[in-house]
């Protein structure tokens, strides 16, 4: 069974012009690899915020798949077992990364999500805190208006990833973290990258837009930081 992780640090179609579907969400279903993948989007992030699940349905609507919705505010188990069984593809959207993996975890999300890893192929992407949730740390600002370094998440990926490293200029933070050793070594990705994880390795770095990048940062031993851009694969 093959388990792909996307994390985008930013971009699809919660950052496009007009909301709709970019490069990455495409290349998300593609990933899939059958003709009419099932797409769920879980917007626990933002508290299932009905905008934001307007603008999915929008977006997705042109595209060739079906689509579902993880409501857990107001439906909870009920929808984890409605909604992600037979998925193909999890998009998980922005918004308090703490949030969310609390109340993955109180619903039985993650378990669920690894029970289905471990019998099929599966599709697990998203942004700003739908990517730092496959981590196992990551820089977020859901306790307040700084972004901190934070210790959790589903650890579907060993080690850290950093959002929004150049839309909110947050790689010397990250950096800092991980130099400490508060977070471990990880991922950074622009607005418009990504990190492509095929069971646990990273395949490869894409961008949406030109000059957008990820880095990989690592401790280097001598109480500092190392940060590397990657190559780039742009489409």
């Amino acid at each position: 069974m093959t388990t792909h992780v996307l994390a985008l640090g930013g971009g699809g179609f919660s950052m496009s012009d007009g909301y709709a579907a970019t490069a990455l969400d495409r290349y998300a279903l593609g990933l899939a690899g059958v003709d009419r993948p099932t797409v769920c989007f879980a917007p626990t992030a933002s508290g299932d915020a009905t905008l934001y699940i307007e603008r999915f349905e929008a977006a997705y609507a042109p595209l060739n798949c079906e689509t579902r919705v993880l409501r857990l505010v107001a439906d909870g188990a009920q929808s984890v077992a409605r909604t992600l069984d037979g998925v193909d593809v999890l998009m998980v959207g922005g918004g308090s990364t703490v949030n969310l993996v609390a109340l993955w975890d109180i619903h039985g999300v993650t378990r669920e999500l690894r029970r289905l890893a471990a019998g099929r192929d599966l599709v697990l992407a998203g942004l700003s805190a739908g990517a730092n949730c496959w981590f196992e740390g990551c820089t977020t600002d859901s306790f307040g208006p700084e972004v901190v370094p934070w210790r959790g998440g589903t650890g579907f990926v060993a080690g850290s990833f950093c959002p929004h490293a150049d839309g909110e200029d947050r790689v010397d933070d990250y950096a800092a973290a991980v130099a400490s050793g508060v977070l471990p070594a990880g991922w950074a990705a622009d607005d418009g990258a990504a990190v492509h994880v095929v069971d646990g390795v990273v395949r490869a770095h894409l961008a949406e837009r030109p000059r957008a990048r990820t880095y990989r940062v690592e401790a280097d031993g001598m109480g500092g930081a190392s940060v590397v851009a990657q190559d780039m694969t742009l489409f």
